[in-house]
């Protein structure tokens, strides 16, 4: 039996109980009434009022165990979480024609991509940790939504997200972690790396966390998108979703104009102050002929 089961059970029995107790509180009441001897009557009506006390109280006991006890379960017991299998596609056969000339090939092509994801060389030479995985360690399929509560679980999750979008969670529960490993997460989208990050894990040996993707509103194109994860060299898991929409066109800023600085403007020459022209003097008239 699993810790939802065991609750759901507990909290069945427990409300099973506070409704038997209210019957027989019921029961001590109106036997109460009906007898005239006042210590009984006193004795029956106490008994009554403790059976009401102790359904009221497995009242909340049931109420609670429904409410908060598989959280409170999970918080003490984390969960052991089994790996999801990777789906193989099947494919079906087809009919393939005889060729009467089979042309001897001259060219082998090799296959440059494989399926499974694997760490670029680059990164793998950054690599700092020393700590080994443990093969037993599990964790669940990621779950992608735009917002997660504060115990890291996703609100609204969606495999389809339509723009405008400003951040993608990915959340994901674990166990049997070891402290140390190195621990790698890629996001794509199509063949685009749009994020990288590697480091130690810090996240302790089993519980909840998210990781997200922060992209400007106008870069987030429409296609399909991923998330790689790694344990070491080792890959471990990838989740998948899509954006469709759109983004906003950004809103572009005029360039400004060009304007030409001023040249100074020579400063004119002096020009010289004129000569003073001598007045003429005044010419002598003639003195008067006198007639003869």
């Amino acid at each position: 039996m699993d810790i939802r089961s065991t609750v759901l059970t507990l909290g069945i029995l427990t409300a099973v109980g506070a409704v038997w107790l209210a019957v027989s509180a019921a029961k001590h009441y109106r036997r109460g009434k009906r007898i005239p001897f006042f210590f009984k009557r006193r004795k029956l009506m106490e008994q009554a009022a403790s059976l009401v006390i102790g359904a009221l109280l497995l009242a909340f006991f049931a109420f609670a165990s429904f409410r908060w006890g598989e959280g409170l379960a999970y918080r003490y017991f984390p969960p052991t979480l089994t790996p999801s299998l990777t789906p193989t596609i099947t494919l079906t056969p087809t009919i393939t024609l005889t060729p009467s000339i089979t042309p001897t090939p001259t060219i082998t092509n090799t296959p440059s991509i494989t399926n499974t994801p694997a760490i670029p060389k680059e990164v793998a030479e950054k690599f700092e940790s020393i700590v080994t995985p443990d093969a037993n360690s599990v964790f669940s399929p990621i779950v992608f939504a735009e917002k997660v509560d504060e115990n890291f679980q996703p609100v609204n999750p969606a495999s389809t997200f339509e723009n405008p979008l400003t951040t993608i969670y990915g959340t994901y529960s674990y166990n049997f972690m070891l402290d140390g490993v190195q621990w790698t997460e890629m996001w794509y989208r199509g063949t685009t790396l749009l994020k990288l990050e590697t480091g130690r894990w810090e996240g302790g040996s089993g519980g909840y966390a998210l990781t997200s993707l922060s992209l400007p509103a106008e870069e987030w194109l429409p296609g399909d998108y991923q998330l790689q994860f790694f344990l070491g060299e080792r890959w471990l898991m990838t989740g998948y979703f899509s954006v469709t929409g759109n983004p906003p066109t950004p809103t572009l800023t005029p360039s400004p104009t060009f304007t030409r600085t001023p040249t100074n403007t020579p400063t004119s020459t002096r020009t010289p102050i004129p000569t003073r022209t001598p007045v003429p003097t005044n010419t002598p008239r003639p003195s008067a002929t006198p007639r003869p």
